[in-house]
């Protein structure tokens, strides 16, 4: 396999470049919007294993260059009493701490380190169909130019395109609760260093953190019918403010003052998810991240597997005979833990307890899978 074409240039599709660009394929990016950030306004998590699927990568000085470490989580319930106040994540390795960072900038700073190793990321460039032939898989794009390679990666989101060539009857779904991102330095809340704090309120589950210059970013995530298409089109920060505060006023914490000192900077979204056993690949077509396994934010893990996937896919390639055995072998290790995640966090944001079919793999086994240095298909074809 000589080329390789990524659909989406933002997290996964940046991150995949540079995975398989370590593993010496010639890839390309191609990203419908016209700069680096598609999506400027919400924030994230990124979580130990997604510090260390960026590890694995050589990325890690490009991502802690921005946001803050986050070491510690604490929980109040809705009179602002404190439940509990534990450590997060591998808080003794430094490059392995969560970090909280606005989206837009792990985009660009992504995309900056792959043109830093001269990997091209071509903007402006919205794909309208995939052609898979028998001796390669072509893009065609709205613009009227095409571009061919050996396989091609759809990274292109939620609302994927690739996906309808794949999966045409796949969509997604409500996930039960639509989330609320906004950030203020007006307000100084309650809290620790470093710390992310989470408050289980009477009205909408709250999370908030400071960052070192003193800027609280927050989300809200509150249980309903989803918010229609128009008004999330049309809403502002002050009517997205008076339909948040009287959830929030009923309780004795730190949210609504946070959430009232909000000025612009204030952005609602309906959490979707995509349905576990959706069909990833069709001929030298693959989808990822969110365009393969997008799940509700509810465990704060949709950037930190999307890294993931990123790692397993150029090992994947890399080590398996072919290209079919490879991407067989990608989803063979990568459906159990996305799927684990996308009914673990769509319970949470339903409020209710299936377990979830699949088996999370342990900590320990995450870690071999994601050393650059572990060959994937002898781990699954011993001799």
């Amino acid at each position: 396999m000589a080329r390789v074409l990524v659909i989406g240039g933002g997290i996964a599709g940046t991150a995949t470049a540079l995975a398989l660009h370590k593993a010496g394929f010639e890839t390309v990016v191609h990203e419908a919007h016209p700069d680096s950030a598609e999506d400027i306004g919400a924030f994230l998590t990124l979580a130990s294993n997604g510090m260390r699927a960026l590890a694995q990568l050589d990325a890690s000085a490009a991502v802690t260059a921005i946001g803050f470490p986050l070491t510690s989580l604490r929980v109040l319930d809705d009179t602002g009493t404190e439940q509990g106040h534990a450590p997060m994540g591998e808080v003794s390795d430094p490059p392995l701490r969560y970090r909280c960072l606005r989206r837009g900038d792990l985009n660009t700073a992504l995309q900056a380190e792959a043109r830093r190793r001269g990997v091209p990321v071509r903007h402006g460039a919205r794909l309208a169909s995939v052609e898979d032939g028998p001796d390669g898989v072509t893009a065609h794009f709205t613009d009227g130019t095409t571009a061919t390679g050996d396989l091609l990666i759809g990274a292109d989101g939620l609302n994927s395109a690739v996906r309808r060539s794949v999966s045409p009857g796949t969509q997604p779904c409500y996930a039960g609760q639509y989330v609320f991102y906004g950030y203020t330095r007006t307000a100084s809340p309650p809290g620790t260093d470093a710390c992310i704090t989470m408050v289980r309120g009477s009205g909408a589950a709250f999370g908030y953190a400071v960052s070192p210059d003193g800027e609280a970013y927050w989300f809200a995530r509150v249980t309903g019918d989803p918010l229609p298409a128009e008004e999330l089109a049309q809403g502002t920060a002050a009517g997205w403010r008076d339909l948040l505060l009287p959830l929030l006023r009923k309780d004795a914490t730190p949210a609504a003052d946070l959430v009232a000192a909000t000025g612009d900077e204030l952005l609602v979204t309906n959490a979707t998810e995509l349905p576990t056993g959706t069909p990833w690949r069709s001929g030298r077509t693959l989808l990822i991240g969110d365009a393969a396994h997008a799940a509700s934010p509810a465990t704060g893990q949709g950037a930190s597997m999307a890294l993931e996937d990123a790692v397993v896919l150029a090992k994947s390639l890399r080590d398996a005979p072919d290209t079919d055995s490879a991407l067989a072998l990608y989803e063979t290790i990568r459906r159990p833990r996305v799927e684990h995640n996308i009914t673990v966090s769509g319970n949470i944001s339903r409020g209710i307890h299936t377990p979830s079919p699949t088996a999370r793999p342990s900590d320990e086994d995450l870690a071999r899978l994601l050393a650059w240095d572990t060959d994937l298909w002898a781990e699954r074809h011993p001799l």
